[in-house]
């Protein structure tokens, strides 16, 4: 790989990185923490960087892994992303109604995104929402790219069949 510099290829990534912890940890102040990490572990393994195909790659393995851990410590699987949601976002519906469905529906969502397992969840937010290749979420989640695959495509089936049941009881 080229020369790497921790100002141009590695600051760069810390709404990316923020954003994993935070689908990981669900709590900001705790990703916060988590990217901070991040940056120091990775700041120390700087003699690494020359041989790394994927700084990036690099990166987001230790956020996921500092996440998880984290996730463990605080037993946090069962909170959702309620407060990452905006409430002042209106860019999508015109009148009130409609931005009240459209809100709750983005929630329920969130909600069932954050019940999936851990690792549907990840390869999901790092394709669906980082737009991340097969390729980069295999490595960066140390599984082959078939089972990238296999994993969004259970992730958003679960989330689309979930959603759909709670939407025909609320009718």
């Amino acid at each position: 790989m080229a020369s790497v510099s921790f100002q141009s290829d590695i600051l760069p990534l810390k709404n990316e990185l923020f954003r994993m912890a935070l689908r990981i940890t669900q709590n900001p102040a705790e990703a916060e923490d988590v990217v901070q990490e991040t940056m120091m572990k990775v700041w120390s393994r700087r003699e690494q960087w020359e041989q790394l195909d994927s700084i990036k790659a690099f990166c987001l393995t230790i956020c996921r892994n500092l996440s998880l851990d984290k996730a463990r410590r605080m037993d946090n699987q069962t909170q959702s992303l309620d407060a990452a949601v905006d409430p002042a976002d209106h860019s999508h519906t015109a009148n009130p109604e409609e931005q009240t469905v459209q809100r709750d529906r983005v929630l329920l969502v969130r909600q069932l995104i954050s019940q999936l397992p851990e690792k549907q969840r990840s390869c999901m937010q790092l394709r669906d929402i980082e737009g991340m290749s097969y390729k980069d979420i295999a490595e960066v989640l140390g599984i082959n790219e078939q089972q990238v695959k296999i994993n969004i495509f259970r992730a958003r089936q679960s989330i689309k069949e979930r959603f759909f049941e709670i939407e025909k009881m609320r009718k």
